[in-house]
């Protein structure tokens, strides 16, 4: 008679293993194809087979298309706004280092990676899903715009920049992101060249205008970027 042996302890760390990585394969399957595909075009099934489990599986970890949704955006965006507030609390330079470290880091983590697709993501099927709008509004974009309120507002207190009015003024510093966002996930992503744009330069000559536009006089350490 034969009897069933039990899983070596191996087997069963591996299958551990596996199990809790699950999740994390399946946040980044969603984010591609919601990425390719937009929202309403996405179907489970699919980011269940991209990150190789069954529906059912995917349905273990996550209720809804939504609820997938929404970890994605706190997996690649919303939860890393902790991180970026320490990084602010610590930051010792003036307001020209600032804002310059800010959009560099901002390409590095956000606008040269998949997670950059969101936003255009969001732009074109906001009016037909309002539950995620009002979760991506509240998780991103105002905490987002409070970040960036908070950089003006840092300027404004050590007299490096002239007084605003913030309700606007974060929009001069969210436009040049939102440009390179739509831009490489729309022509640039089917004509990579089609406007010969380095995204490094072009943020560089964008803090430089929003800079020399902000200072009442431009201090020595504000320079054209080359």
């Amino acid at each position: 008679m034969h009897t069933p042996t039990s899983p070596s302890p191996t087997t069963a760390v591996k299958r551990e293993r596996r199990k809790e990585a699950r999740p994390g394969e399946l946040i980044e399957a969603a984010l591609e194809l919601f990425v390719e595909k937009g929202f309403a075009a996405t179907r489970v099934d699919e980011v269940a087979a991209r990150a190789g489990v069954s529906k059912g599986t995917l349905f273990l970890y996550f209720s809804s298309k939504e609820e997938l949704f929404k970890a994605v955006v706190r997996e690649n965006i919303a939860g890393r706004f902790a991180e970026w507030t320490l990084e602010l609390d610590a930051f010792e330079g003036n307001t020209d280092d600032l804002l310059r470290y800010c959009y560099k880091v901002w390409w590095e983590r956000i606008g040269n990676t998949k997670a950059s697709g969101i936003t255009k993501l969001m732009l074109s099927e906001a009016h037909h899903f309002p539950e995620i709008t009002q979760f991506y509004q509240r998780e991103v974009m105002g905490p987002g715009q409070a970040l960036i309120r908070r950089i003006l507002q840092r300027g404004v207190d050590r007299k490096e920049i002239r007084p605003l009015d913030m309700d606007y003024a974060v929009y001069l510093v969210l436009a040049p992101m939102m440009f390179l966002m739509l831009w490489k996930h729309s022509m640039g992503a089917c004509v990579p060249d089609a406007l010969d744009l380095d995204p490094e330069k072009y943020l560089a000559m964008q803090a430089d205008n929003i800079l020399h536009g902000l200072y009442t006089a431009a201090p020595a350490s504000v320079t054209p970027s080359a």
